[in-house]
């Protein structure tokens, strides 16, 4: 055999690292945060979406109200200790069912967060977010993705032409009074007290009612390159890097899932690995009740060593 092929590649064994070294690995202490991926479908097709959503990219179907009760109910039959819902797509607001699912996990007493471009899609459900808005209050709140403050960097991510209707969008969430969240981006290498002063001069300028300062009002997701050189995750590197597993996102959540060509949805460990097949923990939640084996890039450059984490409450 040749010193090639003795010599394994990084994130190749779920078990052990190409050294040799023992992967880490999170437990699930509890099922706090459920997301629901509503389908891959997306106005826009940015330049480095997490999940390669774009017009056309339906390899995760919309999910449908049906699909969304069966969890919904097994979390109650299960007394699962989940609090928060998270909706995510592609555009959450081009799934046909979209309202009805909101509806039904504010019904249930669920918070709910949901992700959004605040684009057209959003904005054709107007009404429906008003008496929503209005029935639950602080229980909904909206995650708008604005890459930067600029918007010419925005629109480098986001294309042409984006700006103008997420800003009419965002000034929309803003002035009706709902409970927003941004999503920002640390692609363009300025560091985080930069950022943060540029967004609080931008809500200021424009009346947007966000404290850029809290963390979890304006998120900066690091960037994910499965290509860029990432270190793997031994068990070893909790103590060196002073990271608790169970701060991981994995130890808390799941997201739910419809590949096409699938008679039924499958629960997957994290919201970012929505295509990766070692990350399938099975059908139900009773299932994916199970430790998570940290190997893929996105595990180490967002989770562990980017501190990323996707909830309103993470």
């Amino acid at each position: 055999m040749s010193i090639a092929r003795l010599h394994k590649e990084k994130f190749s064994d779920p078990y052990e690292t190409a050294k040799g070294e023992t992967r880490a690995w999170v437990n699930q202490r509890a099922l706090k945060i459920l997301w629901f991926n509503t389908g891959t479908l997306c106005n826009l097709a940015c330049a480095n979406c997490y999940i390669e959503s774009t017009p056309t990219n339906d390899a995760l179907v919309y999910l449908t109200h049906a699909e969304v009760v069966v969890y919904l109910d097994e979390i109650e039959k299960e007394s699962y200790p989940t609090h928060e819902i998270g909706i995510t797509g592609g555009e959450p607001f081009m799934n046909p069912d979209i309202i009805p699912i909101m509806r039904e996990c504010l019904d249930r007493g669920f918070q709910l967060l949901v992700l959004t471009n605040a684009m057209r899609p959003m904005m054709k459900c107007e009404k429906d977010l008003l008496t929503l808005k209005n029935e639950f209050g602080a229980a909904l709140t909206i995650r708008v993705s604005v890459d930067h403050f600029k918007p010419e960097l925005h629109e480098e991510e986001r294309g042409p032409r984006s700006w103008k209707p997420m800003m009419l969008g965002l000034k929309w969430l803003s002035d009706n009074g709902f409970k927003i969240d941004i999503a920002g981006r640390t692609r363009w290498s300025e560091d985080q007290a930069e950022l943060r002063l540029g967004f609080d001069a931008f809500f200021k300028q424009n009346d947007i009612n966000i404290d850029a300062h809290d963390k979890k009002h304006l998120t900066l997701f690091p960037e994910m390159d499965e290509n860029a050189p990432v270190p793997e995750i031994t068990t070893g590197c909790w103590d060196t890097l002073n990271v608790d597993p169970d701060d991981m996102m994995c130890a808390s959540s799941r997201m739910v899932v419809k590949r096409k060509g699938d008679q039924k949805p499958s629960v997957m460990a994290c919201t970012l690995l929505a295509y990766d097949q070692q990350f399938n923990m099975g059908q139900t939640l009773k299932e994916a009740s199970k430790s998570v084996q940290l190997n893929h890039p996105h595990c180490a450059k967002f989770c562990v060593l980017g501190g990323g984490a996707c909830s309103v409450t993470e």
